[in-house]
């Protein structure tokens, strides 16, 4: 056993270590906490903020298209309010002046009619002419009415067909035969080929010699 002064193993290990292995040390320790503080002032520098201080930006954003999405709400229903009264507008005008057109056409027919009675207060005028009168204010009134569209139906001595006839009554009539129109009681018209109004007529009935010739020839 040697007797002497008493040391220690880690003043040992420390007394053996070189000077500049223990200055590295040091470095390294040193060096974290040194980088994360550049790392601070490097995102500092780039400008990144952080999610609490992006918050009020993202809301005020959000407020602003909010408020311009409901402007744009506005002035559609602005323009649609709009367009409905513009709408009823027309339609109403064009329930008032849709037959602007046939009226202004049969003022020249009201014409010769004032005329014509006219003509009959007069003691001197001739019934010959009065006639005529008639007869040509007629022809226009037809003419007007057939450039809109209006013809009438040819129903005296035609088969009664009950798309376009009224049978008021049926009457014998020999030499005709039956279902034959043999009076035209009021005059039908179509307009655009669709019946504006039936013809009132009279209908031939069969006679006993054609239902004897009808049970024969069965």
């Amino acid at each position: 056993m040697v007797k002497g002064k008493k040391v220690s193993v880690t003043e040992e290990v420390e007394s053996q270590v070189h000077p500049a292995a223990t200055e590295d040390l040091v470095q390294q320790e040193e060096t974290p906490a040194a980088e994360s503080e550049e790392a601070g002032e490097q995102e500092g520098a780039t400008g990144k903020v952080s999610p609490d201080d992006a918050l009020p930006g993202r809301l005020e954003k959000a407020e602003n298209e909010a408020r311009e999405n409901y402007d744009k709400y506005l002035r559609v229903c602005a323009d649609f309010d709009n367009f409905k009264k513009r709408s009823a507008r027309e339609m109403e005008d064009y329930r008032k002046f849709t037959n602007e057109k046939l009226i202004k056409e049969l003022l020249p027919v009201v014409d010769n009619l004032e005329r014509a009675l006219i003509s009959v207060e007069d003691p001197t005028a001739d019934d010959k002419g009065i006639r005529e009168g008639v007869e040509l204010t007629l022809r226009e009134i037809l003419r007007v009415l057939e450039r809109f569209g209006v013809k009438s139906i040819q129903s005296l001595n035609e088969p009664f067909d009950p798309a376009y006839h009224q049978a008021m009554m049926q009457e014998p009539r020999p030499n005709v035969p039956g279902n034959t129109v043999i009076t035209e009681l009021q005059k039908g018209y179509t307009l655009h080929d669709r019946l504006l109004r039936p013809a009132m007529v009279v209908v031939s009935a069969p006679t006993a010699a054609q239902e004897n010739d009808a049970g024969s020839s069965g």
